[in-house]
């Protein structure tokens, strides 16, 4: 039997007041990990995921950073380490999608900020979380990459350069953390049912609904947060025990058929 217990395990998760984030912090917490909620926004949604994980007798906050930010991110470590105990297990799931212009017609300024959500962020908290999670004997690192990287489309630069950088990042932190019992593992899923998914779809295709697509997926529908969390789960739990470094995609093996659209 699979042991995914992460009982006595404080976890760290980007993005976590919705979408992927908050199915990832509410699984982790399910399976016994106390839970660090940061968000940038969104306090009442991330109020409402630490209400959740505290129902579940876990403990559980919520820490406000914009994680493109090294001093807002240092400050959110330094109070989650504090409050909840070594970070053992980060996940860099925070994202935002870029404007769909073509490289000719991309603002500088979009490519910076894109990139420095993707790239240097998971750069920052890795680098602020490490010292905690070393003396742990087991650390994880997730890095919540996307499909995009294996399957580049026009339109879409900085976004996939951002998710190309995050997985180069994952790549050196396997090979650097290794010896301090850290597996830093990457997770790719395809389009997901999320507020940023949704308008993903609505600007490619005009549609408003998910389960009008459901069909043109594998089994049968659209990848949802759940989908993601569980790969997270496994990957963070003692039943990984050898896995390091690896690029997971959650796609229904999409990227196996390359007739599959979401057109």
């Amino acid at each position: 039997m699979l042991d995914l217990s992460l009982e006595g395990r404080v976890a760290l998760v980007t993005g976590a007041s919705r979408g992927i984030g908050r199915a990832i912090a509410l699984m982790l917490a399910e399976h016994g990990a106390d839970v660090a909620v940061n968000y940038r926004r969104e306090a009442g949604a991330a109020e409402e995921v630490v209400g959740l994980i505290r129902a579940m007798g876990r403990r559980a906050s919520a820490y406000r950073a914009s994680v493109d930010d090294l001093d807002q991110d240092r400050a959110m470590v330094e109070a989650v380490v504090a409050e909840l105990g070594p970070i053992g297990i980060l996940v860099n799931n925070c994202g935002i999608a870029s404007r769909g212009l073509s490289v000719h017609d991309t603002d500088p300024a979009e490519l910076e900020r894109v990139m420095r959500v993707h790239g240097f962020a998971p750069h920052y908290l890795a680098k602020l979380a490490l010292p905690s999670m070393r003396p742990l004997g087991r650390g994880d690192i997730i890095m919540i990459s996307s499909i995009a990287t294996s399957r580049p489309t026009p339109n879409g630069a900085p976004y996939m350069m951002g998710k190309a950088a995050m997985e180069a990042l994952a790549q050196t932190l396997a090979l650097e953390e290794r010896d301090h019992g850290i597996r830093t593992n990457i997770v790719c899923p395809t389009v997901t049912v999320t507020d940023m998914g949704a308008r993903m779809v609505r600007a490619r295709t005009g549609v408003e609904d998910f389960a009008a697509i459901d069909h043109k997926h594998p089994f049968g529908h659209v990848s949802r947060p759940e989908d993601v969390a569980r790969v997270v789960t496994y990957l963070v739990s003692p039943a990984n025990s050898y896995l390091n470094g690896q690029r997971i995609n959650v796609d229904g093996g999409g990227l196996l058929d390359f007739t599959q659209s979401i057109k």
